[in-house]
């Protein structure tokens, strides 16, 4: 993987093979970038990475003058990973080792972006409550946005706060909303 824009722009990043991850692909995360750099400003915002994996998205954030960035993932080689990574470049990453669904059910942190990239086998019903638990918990500031990553054949357009989709190849982000009511 490699970083696309910022300070560390042209950085390869790589992980140990054996860490169980699906890295977002970087014409995604190009693309991605390109919307949320249309919201926000980054070194304004505040970043929390859900099932974080290599931590791809918040390098990239922190790359880009992201200084409040939280990663959270249950696998322990992950949080190592990021840790080691962050150092490595000084970058403001924070991690928490946790399963993600315990994390969302008791989180006092808020963020403007909440970015979640669970496994692509998750059921709609896992999916589902990503969105429940960020809303519920009130973890959005005003004016945030959840980013979901999944696969095209995962249709996530019912589920509550959904906005809207934008695909790339394989790779869909769903985008949600505090004032969306489906």
């Amino acid at each position: 993987m490699r970083i696309i824009s910022g300070l560390y722009k042209s950085r390869k990043i790589v992980a140990p093979k054996n860490l169980p991850v699906r890295p977002t692909t970087d014409m995604a995360k190009e693309s991605l970038f390109n919307i949320i750099n249309n919201l926000y400003y980054f070194d304004d915002v505040s970043v929390l990475d859900l099932f974080a994996g290599t931590g791809n998205i918040s390098y990239e954030f922190a790359s880009r003058g992201t200084e409040n960035i939280t990663c959270v993932d249950r696998d322990f080689g992950c949080i190592k990973f990021i840790d080691q990574t962050a150092n490595k470049f000084e970058m403001p990453i924070q991690t928490i080792k946790s399963d993600v669904f315990k994390f969302l059910e008791k989180c006092t942190i808020q963020a403007n972006i909440v970015f979640a990239d669970p496994p692509y086998d998750f059921s709609l019903e896992q999916f589902s409550k990503i969105p429940e638990l960020v809303f519920k918990n009130n973890i959005l500031m005003e004016e945030g946005i959840l980013i979901v990553e999944h696969s095209k054949h995962t249709d996530l357009s019912e589920v509550e706060h959904y906005a809207y989709s934008k695909s790339y190849g394989g790779n869909v982000f769903s985008f949600f909303e505090k004032n969306q009511i489906n």
